[in-house]
């Protein structure tokens, strides 16, 4: 199959569709591997049980079954491309089912946990300043981490307390901050952004020791090493504080529509999942605590 045909497909989903470029780049490391396992087959050389070896290839490697399923939907997505534009007369992904499994329960942090890395930052120096002001604005937000790297000066609105953002598929949302975390931004903004710019210009909100916007891996190595000051155990990284706002606003009785406005997720099973983590959670006490649990 030729190389040009996967650049037209991903120019395809940039221009048409909108999709933001993790999305086009997770797409394109996954039909990368469904090219190479199909070699220099031509579209419709491709049948139906080929699909299905390459499924069962990605189980032998041990991909976990969401990202299988992922892989599975960029390929469809492939074929009725190149169906749509005459290069192929046939779909082989017709009636695959969708690989299923246990949904993971995303990660999150008890309360206690969040306050104890808040905490960790010190506001006395120009980093620790920094790094408390996106924490504090990323657990008031539920922000993606590439979101809130992303933000851009005229993004905040200060006096008023919400932030605009673009998210997947470049769909704006409003999303508000809460008290703390602006007077946090703001303490930023009056005595750390300027000088870590050293009188350069820079549109970014979040400014590295490098004079330049943040990137998403190293405001993940800043979250590692602030969770193990505060001896939080496990694997964490910006998105459980993603997960553990979501679930922090649903126990304390938030509407689950809100919770997915502010997320930006467009289809609200994907927000219901968090409503499962607090069930879960709810079930741990009463076998904890209740006699016969």
């Amino acid at each position: 199959m030729e190389e040009s045909l996967l650049a037209n497909f991903l120019n395809y989903l940039a221009v048409e569709k909108g999709l933001a470029r993790n999305t086009l780049e997770s797409y394109e490391r996954d039909l990368r591997k469904y090219l190479f396992f199909m070699r220099a087959r031509e579209p419709d050389d491709i049948t139906r049980s080929d699909v299905v070896s390459f499924m069962a290839h990605l189980a032998s490697e041990g991909i976990s079954t969401p990202s299988a399923a992922r892989c599975l939907a960029a390929v469809r997505g492939f074929h009725k491309y190149l169906m749509t534009d005459e290069h192929a007369r046939i779909d082989p992904t017709e009636n695959i089912e969708t690989p299923r499994g246990w949904k993971r329960l995303p990660k999150t942090l008890s309360p206690q946990d969040v306050d104890s890395l808040l905490r960790q930052p010190d506001p006395s120096t120009l980093l620790g300043l920094r790094d408390k002001a996106m924490l504090e604005m990323l657990y008031a937000t539920g922000l993606r981490v590439s979101e809130l790297v992303g933000l851009k000066l005229h993004d905040i609105n200060l006096e008023r307390g919400y932030l605009v953002v673009m998210g997947k598929g470049s769909k704006e949302r409003v999303v508000p901050m809460g008290e703390v975390a602006i007077a946090v931004i703001s303490r930023y903004l009056r005595s750390g952004r300027a000088s870590l710019l050293k009188g350069r210009d820079a549109d970014h909100l979040f400014i590295s020791s490098r004079c330049r916007g943040m990137s998403r891996q190293m405001f993940w190595m800043r979250i590692k090493h602030y969770a193990v000051q505060a001896g939080i155990s496990g694997t964490i990284s910006p998105h459980t504080l993603r997960h553990s706002f979501a679930t922090h606003m649903l126990d304390n009785g938030a509407d689950l529509r809100a919770v997915q406005a502010m997320l930006g997720h467009a289809d609200i099973s994907t927000t219901q999942i968090y409503t499962h983590v607090s069930r879960e959670r709810l079930k741990k006490v009463h076998e904890k605590y209740h006699p016969r649990g």
